[in-house]
C-alpha cells in the first residue's frame, strides 16, 4: 500500500465526532493522484511512488517532463513528489490513488510550507517583548546585546537576530483523522495544518 498522498488545505472548520465532541478540523482535498513512475529495489534501490497531483496545462510544461508523464499518460501534474509503498508491483503507471488508503481515527503526518513574511524583526520573528516604551527610550523594538565582550568575543551560532521569517517546511506529526469523504476526495484532520488556503500538503501514515 501506497504510504502517504498529496493534498491541498480548503480551510479550516468545526464537527462533532462520533462521542459527541466539538472538534476543530483542517479540510483537505486529498488526490486524487496519478502514480507518474514506479521505484523498485532492484531497478532504483528503494521502493516508492512518484504520484502527480493538480493538472495543468502542457504549454507551461517543459519537455523534459512532458516525455517523462507520457508514459503515464498525456496529462501534465503542477506537482510531483515521491512517497514510500510496500509492494510496489501492486501499482502500475497512470493508476488512479485515492483517499481510501487512510482510515477514520489513524494517526497521521502531515508536511507544508508555512506562508513567507519577509525580512521580519525579533519580536514577530521569535516573539521578544521589547524594550520599555518610557518617553525617551531607544529600545522599544530592538534585539539588544547580541555578542560577548570577553571571551569568545563573537556572535554565538544560533543567536536569535531578525531576519526571513517563513517559507519554510513544516512537518506535523500524529494528527487524527476524523471523517473522510471519498465521493468528494476530501479527508477532514483534526488541529492545525501548516501552509495557507490553498497550499499544497503531503499527508503520511504513520
Amino acid at each position: 500500500m501506497c504510504r502517504g498522498l498529496l493534498g491541498k488545505k480548503l480551510g479550516m472548520t468545526g464537527m462533532f465526532s462520533s462521542t459527541g465532541e466539538y472538534v476543530p478540523v483542517t479540510i483537505v482535498q486529498a488526490g486524487p493522484c496519478v502514480v507518474t513512475q514506479v521505484k523498485r529495489e532492484i531497478t532504483d534501490g528503494y521502493a516508492s511512488l512518484q504520484l502527480g497531483f493538480e493538472e495543468k496545462k502542457s504549454s507551461r510544461t517543459n519537455k523534459p517532463i512532458k516525455g517523462h508523464l507520457k508514459k503515464s499518460g498525456e496529462k501534465c501534474f503542477a506537482f510531483l513528489r515521491e512517497f514510500p509503498v510496500e509492494n510496489p508491483d501492486e501499482y502500475s503507471l497512470g493508476q488512479t490513488v485515492m483517499p481510501d488508503i487512510f482510515s477514520i481515527g489513524e494517526h497521521i503526518t502531515v508536511t507544508g510550507k508555512i506562508k513567507g513574511r519577509g525580512f521580519s524583526g525579533v519580536i514577530k520573528r521569535h516573539g521578544f517583548h521589547g524594550g520599555r516604551q518610557t518617553h525617551g527610550s531607544k529600545s522599544k523594538r530592538i534585539p539588544g546585546s547580541i555578542g560577548c565582550s570577553a571571551w569568545p568575543a563573537k556572535v554565538i551560532r544560533g543567536k536569535k537576530m531578525p531576519g526571513q521569517y517563513g517559507n519554510t517546511k513544516k512537518t506535523v506529526q500524529n494528527l487524527e483523522i476524523i471523517d473522510i469523504r471519498p465521493e468528494e476526495n476530501l479527508i477532514m484532520v483534526k488541529g492545525a495544518l501548516p501552509g495557507p488556503i490553498s497550499g499544497l500538503v503531503a499527508l503520511y501514515k504513520k
